[in-house]
């Protein structure tokens, strides 16, 4: 029996529609390092990602190329899986809604709602973007014409026929029979759920907007179509297939074994569900903190513990999309910067949860600064003066000349760790403040760079080397003449100021794995350690003096090359 307690997170699954960019690998790398994060600290940790395939949109673009949908979603597929395999994303589950798991696990759910009462047959009428996959009431259009107005920008096309307000292109008018989901019987309940739970949306901004939302009054959803069939066939309203988004908020639950009667299915899901964390980006807020929390009331289960809607990445001001030729191709980027360089700068120079500016003249400079020329130098320094002076050798101090050198030396690094570093760090993580997190690490990394240059070494080594000569011109053994003064030697002095870099190191290296996880393994392994991903008490792990005596230390080639604005 698994003691640990559960971490359940999940990333949105992505629409099939093109290929990963920048936006689904920033929610996806964010999602991997705060589940690494939670598996260093012991939790037992369940990361879910996957794909949203049903749809009309799907439907139309596989029959413009001359395919079934199913034969299309099975050909991209493989390139998100490729992708975050790239990206070293290491999820647990990665669901494709097309799996019978999921088709199951949502006629369950349809079938439990419409035999408590949430569930009725009527007519829809109204806009539909076939590119969003989104309905829009009369509200909404009217509040996106009145902020285009505004801008100075159309709402409409030519012939009066509303823009969509996601994406901006023509919007179809729908009138079908559709099922409907009593989403306004969930008005008050949402409310006082946000009231109890004040922590259930975050960031605060987003809690704001979604609260102001309900308020405003919500309508009943339709949550079927009958116009296509490529979607989960709902069982008691034959032509009637699920309304695509509504199949994809399901996938949180069928992935953990909802709607089977496999009895490992079902304790898996009485493990894992509720999830402590939907990771999703803010422009699908009200689908994760409105609807699906209303459906999840509607079916008597619990809701999750928290939902966190990030920002967008923006360039010169604007979102990036591929429509507006501004959009970056990730892997390309981790082939320039290396996939830990990449990961590092979007979570440590965007502020997660906000929207952020992002270019390549700035990763540059982010990548230079802190990687190339502090982590990256740090370890190259550190390691070639274990290979100049000290063999390659750990060194191994008695305690009483540690406590005597830190008496008349200090020792600001130890002070540094010893005075909450660690819980700094995992505080900020907690709350999926990446910027802190790393921001915490990197002054581990510039305080260990700034006592390598106020304990220079190179002079203390020097030091060593007369005084061990002039020993020797006495005839005596250095270590002999040591314990009869009870004094540190210049050797000592050395040893010690490299242990406390080479101790800051392995700190450093443990605290950036859940961002920079094969750096970090580097690190470890040049340091003669080689279990950093065994660990499971980060904590524990983070105490100083950590760092064993008499392990062969290996210098290796850079490992973060100093970049020029030719190489991007």
């Amino acid at each position: 029996m698994n003691n640990k307690e559960s971490f359940y997170l999940t990333t949105p699954i992505y629409y099939v529609n093109a290929a990963p960019h920048l936006g689904t690998a920033y929610s996806t790398v964010a999602a991997d390092a705060l589940a690494r994060f939670m598996r260093i600290t012991g939790k037992d940790t369940w990361f879910l990602t996957g794909l949203d395939e049903h749809g009309q949109k799907i439907a139309q673009t596989a029959e413009a190329e001359g395919k079934t949908p199913q034969a299309w979603v099975d050909e991209v597929a493989p390139q998100f899986k490729a992708a975050w395999e790239a990206l070293d994303i290491h999820y647990d589950d990665f669901i494709r809604t097309t799996e019978p798991r999921h088709i199951r696990g949502v006629q369950k759910f349809f079938e439990t709602l419409h035999d408590k009462g949430f569930i009725y047959k009527d007519v829809y009428e109204g806009y539909y973007c076939v590119s969003e996959e989104t309905f829009f009431s009369d509200e909404q259009l009217a509040e996106f014409a009145e902020a285009r107005a505004a801008e100075g920008l159309p709402s409409t096309q030519d012939d009066g026929s509303p823009l969509c307000p996601d994406c901006h292109r023509p919007l179809s008018f729908v009138q079908e029979e559709n099922l409907f989901f009593k989403l306004s019987a969930f008005e008050q309940p949402l409310l006082d759920y946000y009231e109890a739970n004040p922590d259930f949306i975050q960031p605060a901004i987003r809690r704001n907007e979604v609260i102001s939302f309900v308020k405003s009054g919500l309508r009943d959803l339709s949550v079927s179509r009958a116009s296509f069939d490529w979607g989960v066939p709902i069982p008691f309203a034959p032509g009637h297939v699920s309304y695509v988004w509504v199949d994809a908020l399901i996938n949180y639950i069928t992935a953990v074994g909802y709607g089977s009667n496999d009895p490992a299915d079902q304790e898996m899901f009485a493990r894992r569900w509720p999830a402590q964390l939907h990771l999703i980006g803010k422009d699908i807020i009200r689908f994760h903190c409105v609807i699906w929390p209303a459906m999840l009331m509607a079916a008597d289960l619990a809701l999750p513990h928290k939902v966190f809607a990030h920002g967008f990445l923006l360039t010169k001001g604007e979102k990036m999309s591929k429509s507006k030729g501004n959009a970056m191709d990730p892997l390309a980027l981790a082939r320039t910067f290396s996939v830990d360089g990449y990961r590092y700068y979007f979570l440590s120079d965007v502020q997660f949860g906000s929207d952020g500016s992002v270019s390549l003249e700035r990763m540059l400079q982010v990548y230079n600064a802190d990687l190339a020329n502090s982590w990256g130098n740090l370890c190259s320094r550190a390691l070639n003066m274990m290979a100049k002076y000290l063999d390659a050798t750990t060194p191994n101090l008695w305690e009483k000349t540690v406590k005597r050198l830190t008496q008349e030396r200090g020792n600001p690094l130890a002070a540094l760790v010893e005075g909450g570093l660690q819980s700094r760090y995992a505080a900020a993580f907690a709350r999926e403040d990446y910027s802190a997190a790393l921001a915490v690490v990197m002054e581990l990394v510039d305080a260990a760079n700034l006592y390598i240059e106020q304990s220079a070494p190179w002079k203390l080594a020097k030091a060593a080397a007369a005084e061990a000569e002039e020993a020797r011109g006495r005839g005596e053994d250095p270590v002999e003449a040591e314990e009869k003064a009870k004094a540190p030697t210049q050797a000592d002095h050395l040893a010690f100021v490299l242990y406390n870099v080479l101790e800051s190191m392995r700190i450093a290296a443990l605290l950036f794995a859940p961002v920079m996880p094969e750096t970090s393994a580097e690190v470890w392994r040049r340091l003669g350690l080689d279990a950093l991903f065994s660990v499971d008490d980060q904590a524990a792990a983070c105490v100083w003096g950590g760092l064993p005596a008499g392990l062969a230390t290996t210098v290796g080639t850079p490992l973060f090359m100093r970049l020029s604005e030719d190489d991007i």
